[in-house]
Parts: C-alpha cells; structure tokens; sequence
C-alpha cells in the first residue's frame, strides 16, 4: 500500500470510527430516550384518563343528586333539561310511585331497558363497579324519604362509545378503547383497571413513531458524513504526499547527478520547510561538488606536473618543490617545507613554499638552512620515523604556525633486499595552516604521507641514477673514473682552457713490469697493487686534478689550467710516491717476499702545445709515455711537438717549455 493509500486509510478510521460509534450511541440513546417518554406519556396518560373518567362520574352522580333532589312532579322534566345540557345519555327513576313510561329514559334504547338486578345491562356504577360488558357509567342517586313518601332511585348514566372514548384520550394525548391489554402489547401500551372512582376497564395506547424514517437519517447522516471524510481524506492525503513525491523524485534526480534540481516549496508548513532545508542542502552540495572539482582538477594538473617532472628529470631542484606545492594544493596548507638528512644527521632545507617571517627567504639563503636531526618537531620526525601534527608553536629554530603537519620521506622498500636494514628517513615533508580550518585532519596525514612517499621514491630514484652513474663512469677496482669519463671530461676540460686561453696538461701512467707481479703474486695481488697505486694518484693530485683509470695498467691524470713544468713536477712526485714506498701483500708461498716493489713510466702532454684537439693531446702523451718505457722505464718523458726539441723525448730528463707555469 502506498503512502498516499496509509495516510487515507489511517484518516478514515480515525474519522469514521468515532463517526459510527457516535451513531450507535445516538441510535441507542434515541430508542432507550423515546421509550422513557413513552413510558411518561402513558404514565400521564393513565393520571389524565382517570381524572377525566372521575370528572365523568362526578358530574353523573350531579345530574342524579339533581333529579332525586326535586319534587316528583318535575323530575321528568329535570330529567329531560340535564339530558339535553349533555350532562347524561340516560337518567332511570325507578320507585312505586314511577310509572312505566317514566321509566325508559330520553335517549335509551331496547336493549339498555333490559333490566338485570333492578339496573340497565351493561351500565357500570360508578361507585361499585362490576366486571362485564359497560356500554355506559351510571352514578346512583336515592331521593330523601319525607313520611310514607317512598324512596326513589335516580341513576344517571352516559353511554360509553367511540365518542366519549376519543375525547377522554384527547385529554391525555393517547388512544382509549375499552378492555384489558393482552400480554406482550409493547412499550406503547397501558391498561387501566375498573376501581371506584374509574370504572372503566380501559386500554391506553401512545402512538409508536416510525422509527426507520429516524434510522433512515441517521444511516444519512453517517453516509455523508463518510463521504465528507473519504474527500477530505484524500485531499488531506495528496497535500501531504505529493510534496513528498516532489521530494523523492528530485532526491533521485540529485542521486543521478542532476544537482540544479529544485523542489517547489507549497506551504510554509513542515512539509515548506523540509522543501527549504532539500534546496539549500543540494545548492549547499553543488558548491561543494564544484569546489571539489576545481580542487580535483587542479590536483590532477599538478599531479600531471609532478609526473611530467618525475619521468623527465632526476634533478631534485626540480622535482621537490612541484611534490610541495601539489601537496599543499591537495590539503589547503598555506605553507609547506621539504628537508632531506645529510651524511652528518643535519637536515638541509631543500625548498620551500608561503614561509612568512625569518623563514621568508630567497632560496639560495633558504638552501642554506640546516636543523638538528632530534629537536623540534621536524627533528623528532626525522629521528623517529613517526609522523606529528598539531596545533600552536614549533621550536624557535623552525617556522612559525598556527597548526602543523610532517611526515617522515622515507624510501620505498626494495623487494630484492629482504632482510637487510633500509636507507631510514631520507628526510622530512611539513606542511602549515590549514586554511579555513584550524588544524590538520586525518585525511590530510594520509594524503601528505602519499605526497612523502613520492617524494621518498624521487629521492630514492634520484640517488639510485647517481649511483648508476657513477658505476658507470668510474673502475669499481680503484674507485678512479674509468675510460668512458675521460673522453668526456677530457673533451670538456679542452673546450675549456682554449675558450679561456688556459693550458691542460694529460698524463698517461703506466706500471712497469706489472705482467710479472700477476705472474708471481697472482691476480689478487695485482688488483692490491692498482688500489695501492690508485690511492697514491689521488693523495698526489689536487682537488680539480682529475685521475681515470684507461685499462689495465694504465692510467691518465688531468691536471687544468697546469703547463709542461707543473705536468713534470706532478710525474717526479707520482714517481717518487710510487718507487720508495713498496706494495705490502700476503705472499701465496713462503719464498715470496711480503712486499712489492714496483714503479711507473710517465708520458706529458700539454694543450696546446701538443695538440689542438683532445684526441691529439691524448694520443701525444700516450706516445712521450711509450718514449719513457723506451727509455728503461720509471722515468717519464714530454711530448715532442711546437716549441719542443724533438730529441726530448730521448733524453733523460724533462724540457721545459718557453713559457712555465709552476705547480
């Protein structure tokens, strides 16, 4: 059933039930009602008939006191004058003095002279009545005795028919008729006993009203007023759920993503007000829902950003500041911070974005900034590994905020390592001010932690290509850079010192004898020997001296802006470094002595006097070295080329150029 079919039903009962029970009880009250006042009636009635049927005896036994009371000679004529005043039928005189004639009454018939018992048949007396037939009410009357006068008996009578019967019932407002009631006559019915005074066996009979014409308005009454309510039920029913069905149908509107739409508001009743709060909740709604989408839109631009950023650069100057500002586009925070951990535990600022007072730096200053791993909240983040937010002040020593949120930016677990420890908290992503809120929500930590888990894979990404790198630029056996760097280096150190007019001066080293320390030590005390001979390069060089290792044996030196003289100062001392002090081994046999000793051959080459291109600078070096390994090995010999003796390369000692420039 519906909505509409409960609310009709559930207001007709509540309507028609007291409607039907009230006409019950009417209907009963009206029947118990009318028979009390029929009960009345006849109980009136009775009263009335009695006093009118004594009235009637009384005024007999007048008109027979009247007639008795007068001489003989003028009773028949008072007689005739009481008869025609009405005031009897019938008046009998009967004595010894009467005669015959005398004794029919005026107005009496045959039958009523009958005599019985010295009286008429069917007159009842008034004083002593008798059981039988009545056809009229006699009183008796006996005239007073006056000496040897005989006594008279007057009676007076009035006949009892239809006439007198209607008039006695027009007094007491019932029908009268002659005879006892029979048993089972109904409410309506009384009858009255013959006793002196009422002599008359009567029955009295108030007139029933119909009571169907009474049940028939009745069952109208409650017809219509059914009627009446099954209409105002229905429209009290369509008023109240058709809002309703407005509702609904733009509920599932709303649902379906239809946000412009509108209930009409009817009334400004419940059902108005219900309407109001629905339109202000889907207006409330469709702002939010288009805040959301601008928000959303502006995440996935930044988000587009941030992964056109990640696969197109390892540069973390790049990368770092677009996961910050996505991040704080994505939780509302008016200011984020990004600090990555340094080999010393410190936390160096990396970028940051909407810092206010002494944190509002450029950021080359910003960069410059380093925090204490354990203090403060970005401290204790970055020593725990567990994210803080919260509200009011940080320590002095970080930004300044109303409500904060950091997060650890850790690296992401690497499958392939199981069981071995993780890089840890590679550092540390804040945010600050949530704006139009005063603190920071749960979905915001989940959020920040999605943004520092990129950031920790950026980081981690980024670390990982400069450790490929420079696995792939340097010799994992001497840690020096290896062949492939040295082209470019070389090339680029070229283009250098000719745009700057600067010299370059390229060694090439190589061990002497080395085949042998293999062949009698073994291999694993050659790759010692490399290492020790490696290290010694480096100690010898400074910080922008670059060494490589070319293969083998051999290896190259670059030294910038350094002439011929430096490049020979820089062989004895590599020399030298190399001859006096020998390798230190664990011997494969017992015969074998436990150091080594070994030395280096050496050919110089200078840019530009050797050649114009890095190749020719290479090459001639290579060939002063191959004169050096001619000339009986640890030693070292200058390229022959320009301003050059070409028999320099023979002799035992180095040549200085015209222009020196001391190392």
């Amino acid at each position: 059933m519906t909505l509409r079919g409960r609310l009709t039903s559930a207001f007709l009962v509540v309507v028609l039930g007291p409607v039907l029970l009230g006409s019950i009880f009417v209907a009963l009250t009206v029947g118990a009602v009318s028979r009390e006042r029929t009960a009345e009636r006849l109980d009136h009635a009775a009263i009335t008939v009695g006093a009118a049927v004594s009235a009637v005896c009384r005024q007999l036994q007048a008109a027979a006191d009247a007639v008795a009371v007068v001489p003989a000679t003028e009773r028949s004529a008072v007689a005739d004058q009481l008869i025609a005043r009405g005031l009897a039928t019938a008046i009998r005189m009967t004595g010894p003095d009467q005669q015959p004639e005398s004794s029919r009454p005026r107005g009496a018939s045959r039958e009523e002279m009958l005599e019985k018992g010295g009286r008429p048949i069917g007159w009842q007396n008034c004083a002593e009545p008798a059981p039988g037939a009545v056809t009229a009410l006699a009183a008796l009357a006996t005239t007073p005795q006056a000496g040897t006068t005989p006594e008279v008996t007057v009676m007076a009578a009035q006949r009892v028919d239809g006439a007198l019967l209607a008039r006695i019932g027009a007094v007491g407002g019932v029908a009268v008729t002659l005879g006892a009631p029979a048993a089972g006559s109904g409410a309506g019915v009384r009858g009255l006993t013959a006793e002196p005074g009422q002599p008359l066996p009567l029955i009295l009979t108030v007139p029933a009203a119909d009571p169907t014409v009474r049940y028939a308005i009745l069952l109208l009454i409650v017809l219509v007023t059914a009627l009446a309510a099954m209409l105002a039920a229905r429209w009290l029913a369509r008023s109240t759920t058709r809002p309703l069905g407005d509702l609904a149908w733009a509920a599932d509107r709303v649902a379906n993503g239809d946000l412009d739409t509108r209930v009409p508001i009817p009334r400004p009743d419940e059902l108005g007000r219900l309407a109001g709060t629905f339109n202000r909740m889907t207006r409330e709604l469709q702002s939010y829902v288009q805040a959301l989408t601008a928000s959303r839109d502006q995440l996935r631009r930044h988000l587009a950003i941030l992964g056109d950023t990640l696969s197109s650069t390892h540069d973390l100057d790049r990368i770092l500041p677009v996961i910050l500002r996505t991040a704080m586009t994505a939780t509302g925070a008016r200011a984020g911070l990004i600090l990555l951990a340094e080999p010393d535990g410190r936390l160096a600022v990396r970028c940051g974005a909407g810092l206010t007072g002494e944190w509002d730096l450029p950021a080359a200053e910003l960069a410059q900034r380093r925090l204490v791993a354990g203090r403060g909240v970005l401290g204790t983040v970055a020593s725990t590994g567990a994210p803080l937010q919260g509200t009011g002040a940080t320590s002095d020593d970080e930004p300044a905020c109303e409500s904060y949120l950091a997060v650890p930016i850790c690296a992401p677990p690497n499958p392939d390592a199981e069981g071995e420890p993780g890089p840890g908290t590679l550092g540390v992503l804040a945010l600050y001010d949530r704006l139009g809120s005063p603190a920071f929500e749960d979905t915001d930590l989940r959020t920040l932690r999605t943004f520092a888990g990129q950031a920790g894979v950026a980081v981690n990404n980024v670390r990982v290509h400069e450790e490929a790198q420079r696995l792939s630029l340097t010799d994992p056996l001497t840690g020096l850079w290896n062949y492939r760097y040295l082209r470019e280096v070389l090339r680029r150190e070229v283009e250098r010192a000719s745009r700057f007019g600067r010299m370059l001066t390229v060694l090439v080293l190589d061990l002497d004898h080395f085949k042998e320390v293999n062949d009698t030590y073994g291999h694993t005390a050659g790759d010692l020997v490399l290492g020790e001979f490696a290290r010694r390069i480096r100690i010898g060089l400074r910080e922008v001296d670059v060494a490589f290792r070319q293969g083998g044996e051999e290896f190259v030196v670059l030294l910038p802006e350094t002439d011929a003289y430096g490049g020979v100062i820089v062989a004895e001392r590599l020399g030298a470094a190399v001859r006096d002090w020998p390798v230190p081994i664990d011997p494969r046999r017992p015969d074998l002595d436990d150091r080594i000793s070994i030395s280096v051959s050496i050919g110089i080459a200078v840019f530009p006097e050797h050649g114009n291109t890095a190749q020719e600078v290479l090459d001639a070096a290579d060939v002063a070295l191959y004169a050096a390994k001619n000339s009986g090995r640890d030693t070292y010999r200058l390229a022959e080329r320009g301003s050059f003796d070409p028999a320099a390369a023979t002799t035992g000692g180095p040549q200085p150029p015209r222009q020196v420039r001391g190392r």
